[in-house]
């Protein structure tokens, strides 16, 4: 049985959980994730960088809240869930029903240090292992033996696959988790989209994430719908996230990102 792999990230080097908390406006990053950030502000411009993870965080609240609220799902996998900041998975599923599970996993040690010391409860773990291998997760028996994967499950792919390569293949890593989700499970996915975007743009968001500890991949629409195979796409489908069931929720409007959210309706 594999157990909880414990990934080796480089001291000294900009991870993205960390260049998104501090876009987000947070204080658990270094220089390093600032100067990194720091360049996709020069050539994108710190409004619209800052207003694209923002977008992306309103998106998984509502997200998370239509699952919880509208489809009576009580489960949830975040799975490159970055670091822990205002309405997290757990607070908004909570607000459903306050014996919501959440199991939060992500490939920087850093989550999990900031995150078992604000998130401890007995319906939260916090898990560091890497997405790109399924099985250290599904495996897992701090996953699997807290999650019932013979019940209903959202998993959460938020902003992570534009770090997943091609030959490491986002499509693989889902079916992974789908094949283990019973019918009635979820998924919902954010992805950074080449569509719209122009090319000094994309040339700016690959600048600031060249010494990262992961490359970043900008795929298309298609290549992003292609990711949600097996599972039917809920109203309103693939979309920009402000347009997924908007609420006045502040939720900026960029062309930076596509998200969506999928249901499986019966076992592969």
């Amino acid at each position: 049985m594999t157990t909880e792999s414990t990934p080796n990230i480089p001291l000294g080097v900009p991870t993205a959980a960390r260049m998104y908390d501090e876009a987000l406006g947070g204080k658990d990053h270094f220089e390093v994730d600032r100067a990194a950030n720091a360049k996709l502000y020069q050539v994108i411009g710190e409004d619209r960088v800052r207003s694209t993870a923002l977008e992306n965080r309103r998106f998984l609240g509502r997200a998370v809240r239509y699952l919880s609220k509208e489809c009576g799902i009580r489960q949830f996998l975040d799975v490159g869930s970055g670091l822990p900041t205002a309405r997290n998975t757990h607070q908004i599923a909570k607000e459903a029903d306050p014996h919501s599970r959440v199991v939060y996993v992500d490939i920087d040690p850093i989550v999990a240090v900031h995150g078992r010391a604000l998130l401890a409860d007995d319906s939260t773990r916090i898990v560091t292992a890497d997405m790109r291998k399924p099985e250290t997760i599904l495996d897992n028996p701090r996953v699997n033996g807290f999650l019932d994967f013979g019940e209903p499950i959202a998993v959460l792919f938020v902003a992570v696959f534009h770090f997943v390569t091609p030959a490491e293949d986002p499509s693989r890593i889902v079916a992974a988790f789908r094949e283990r989700q019973a019918p009635g499970s979820y998924v919902a996915i954010s992805h950074l989209t080449t569509d719209g975007m122009s090319q000094k743009e994309q040339e700016g968001w690959h600048a600031g994430f060249a010494g990262a500890t992961v490359p970043l991949v900008l795929r298309s629409e298609k290549e992003i719908h292609r990711i949600f195979d097996g599972y039917e796409l809920v109203e309103p489908g693939l979309v920009r996230p402000c347009d997924w069931h908007p609420e006045d929720d502040g939720s900026p409007r960029t062309t930076s990102l596509f998200g969506g959210v999928g249901r499986l309706e019966r076992t592969s």
